[in-house]
């Protein structure tokens, strides 16, 4: 009987009595498998080896108990991202850099039952009539699931690992994502109430920064956050957690990130964080900076601190209010304050590769960008690790005698040029 055999037969044999149980732990399943192995060894005098006997009843156990193939790989805390590009290709992205890993499942069936079993907790659906999901795991991780016929090769599964390893600034510091005196100048304005876009693109670490930050909100302050799906962790008490619904089969009962955001400014926030901004909220948000609510964090997808300031502004316009395009600029320019823009560089390390103030618009036309601190690349070492530095402008922001007035310990040095 060849492995994939008995592996379907125990899967069917254990699913059976596992549905009469509460609960199954460990020990108490490798029994109940070897148990009936070695019934049907006497029974069909089948042959199976100590050896395969032992690798089924495994890989069963973390098929039932964890997420099967993947469970090594979610417990690796070197480990960032898994990548499943159908049952027989899974990568890895690990200390910085992606791998191919020897992971497979045993087929697609085997792939989706995996996939049932992460999403039967969200209440979320995945069928031909919804390809495709994103959703959270318990742990925080993020997940994203595109099956066929969309996906072509089979399912295709993305999950970006949740870090129990970054809790703090210092942390962010030690891996190099940014300085000290940025570190300290960033942590001045999350506690001094400045409104901060994180900007950009996919995986390189702007929720990570997102969450980092948080953490230096104080206690009293109540904080609402909106999201697409679960995923930031903010370690506070007061902390109010709203996700959007995605519709029913017939189009009804969705409740977007914008329907969210206009009921949370009813909640007393003192602060507004938003998992990300990706249409027509983006003129709530801006109305929000500029009617009180100062300290707001959010996550939008850019290249640059202008492009970032350009596609909120496009995101804006989507609002369809007829509003032209220097009152949604002149909104920008009063309301938000600081850009903090984060690329994942090509020796695979994730740096804030520019600190952006946002000032005013000049001539009614342009806002007024200016950088306050950049990664400056020198070089590339021998293995191909990038060399630089980070670099301070001289540019002091207009909001940094408002901090000080605040009580904001921040020294005015931090902003010269070396």
């Amino acid at each position: 009987m060849e492995r994939k055999k008995i592996k379907e037969a125990l899967r069917q044999e254990a699913s059976l009595h596992m549905g009469q149980r509460e609960s199954w732990d460990r020990d108490t399943l490798t029994s109940f498998l070897e148990k009936v192995i070695d019934e049907w060894q006497l029974k069909k005098k089948l042959d199976i080896s100590p050896q395969l006997k032992e690798e089924v009843i495994a890989e069963l156990s973390a098929d039932f108990l964890g997420w099967g193939p993947l469970d090594s790989l979610m417990q690796d805390e070197e480990v960032s991202e898994i990548m499943v590009n159908g049952p027989g290709n899974v990568y890895i992205e690990k200390n910085s850099q992606k791998v191919r890993t020897a992971v497979k499942f045993d087929d697609e069936d085997h792939l989706r039952y995996i996939i049932e079993k992460m999403l039967q907790p969200t209440g979320r659906r995945l069928d031909s009539a919804s390809p495709y999901v994103d959703f959270s795991l318990p742990d925080g991780s993020r997940v994203n699931i595109i099956i066929p016929p969309v996906a072509l090769g089979g399912s295709y599964v993305t999950i970006r690992k949740f870090s129990h390893t970054i809790k703090r600034i210092d942390d962010l510091v030690r891996l190099g994502t940014l300085d000290k005196r940025m570190a300290e100048f960033l942590v001045g304005c999350v506690q001094g109430g400045i409104n901060i876009l994180f900007s950009g693109a996919t995986g390189v670490g702007k929720t990570t920064t997102l969450e980092v930050l948080s953490s230096y909100i104080s206690d009293k302050e109540r904080i609402v956050v909106i999201e697409d799906a679960p995923e930031l962790k903010i370690d506070k008490d007061d902390v109010v957690r709203l996700v959007v619904r995605p519709s029913n089969l017939e189009g009804k009962g969705g409740i977007s990130i914008r329907d969210l955001f206009t009921n949370s400014l009813r909640m007393r926030p003192k602060r507004v964080i938003l998992g990300e901004l990706r249409g027509k909220e983006a003129l709530d948000y801006l109305q929000a900076l500029n009617s009180g609510h100062r300290g707001s964090l959010a996550v939008i997808h850019a290249s640059s601190a202008y492009d970032a300031v350009g596609r909120l502004e496009v995101l804006a316009l989507y609002a369809g209010l007829n509003l032209p395009a220097w009152a949604i600029r002149k909104q920008i320019a009063s309301g938000l304050e600081l850009v903090v823009q984060q690329e994942q560089m090509p020796d695979g390390s994730r740096k804030i590769v520019e600190i952006s103030e946002i000032r005013d618009i000049e001539d009614n036309l342009n806002l007024d960008i200016r950088s306050l601190f950049r990664f400056q690349i020198e070089g590339y070492t021998s293995e191909g690790k990038i060399e630089g530095r980070f670099v301070a402008t001289g540019e002091v922001p207009h909001f940094y005698k408002k901090l000080i007035q605040q009580g904001i310990s921040l020294s005015e040095r931090i902003f010269q040029e070396e």
